[in-house]
């Protein structure tokens, strides 16, 4: 069954000539982690936004659940998560009050705030001012606010950055275990290490179409043809 559908996506900022988006067609299955991978200012993020409902006046169909994300209205935000590439908490609040404040604005039980500061490491710092925090901790306060709701369907955009390689490690098995619980997830990266590790499939991205949709092993293969095509052309014009 298909959490996700997308059919003939296109999106182009207003006052731009150029398309971001461009005709994008996939499905996300049901309990799968589907990865986007692809340089920066691929569409990447823009599809996400789209997906998320913070863009609108696409081209196309998008379909979460069976309806458009515009079409959801709030209660879409009561079973999704989203983890963004740059954090935006309340800097002078601390970790958990931060989470506790995200806490109340669903409409349903919420996971202990505690328990999931100490997955990531940050329990010892619950009561610190989050503007004291470093990127790394930031990102993963951003990331486990995410999980705050026990949502079904989990937006992460490059949840690794930042991280050094023990607290990468730690979120890469938190996201896999949401899989084993049936949550499905959207993963944005670029880091085909990451995508590897995570996915079962991977979309590659490429000014704002997908070039190569397979599973992480067959596209590292298409990838390493990519470049030695791109070499090979290069070479052959010098």
């Amino acid at each position: 069954m298909a959490v996700i559908e997308v059919d003939n996506l296109t999106f182009t900022y207003p006052g731009s000539t150029e398309p971001a988006v461009r005709g994008m067609d996939f499905t996300v299955g049901k309990g799968e982690i589907f990865g986007f991978l692809g340089p920066s200012g691929a569409g990447k993020s823009t599809t996400q936004k789209i997906l998320i409902g913070l863009l609108t006046g696409h081209g196309g169909a998008v379909s979460v659940w069976g309806k458009d994300p515009a079409d959801w209205g709030q209660d879409y935000y009561q079973r999704v998560g989203v983890s963004f590439e740059l954090p935006n908490h309340y800097q002078k609040l601390t970790a958990l009050e931060n989470l506790r404040f995200f806490a109340s604005l669903y409409n349903k039980s919420t996971l202990d705030p505690i328990e999931l500061l100490d997955s990531v490491g940050l329990a010892e710092d619950a009561n610190t001012r989050v503007g004291k925090f470093s990127k790394g901790m930031q990102m993963r306060l951003v990331f486990v606010r995410a999980l705050l709701h026990d949502p079904d369907l989990l937006f992460l955009d490059e949840p690794t950055s930042g991280l050094d390689p023990v607290n990468a490690r730690k979120v890469k098995d938190i996201v896999l275990r949401e899989k084993a619980r049936g949550k499905t997830i959207f993963l944005t990266t670029h880091d085909m290490a990451t995508a590897d590790q995570l996915c079962d499939r991977v979309a590659f991205v490429v000014d704002g179409r997908i070039v190569v949709l397979d599973s992480p092993r067959e596209l590292k293969v298409a990838r390493s043809g990519l470049k030695e095509k791109y070499r090979q052309k290069s070479s052959s014009s010098t």
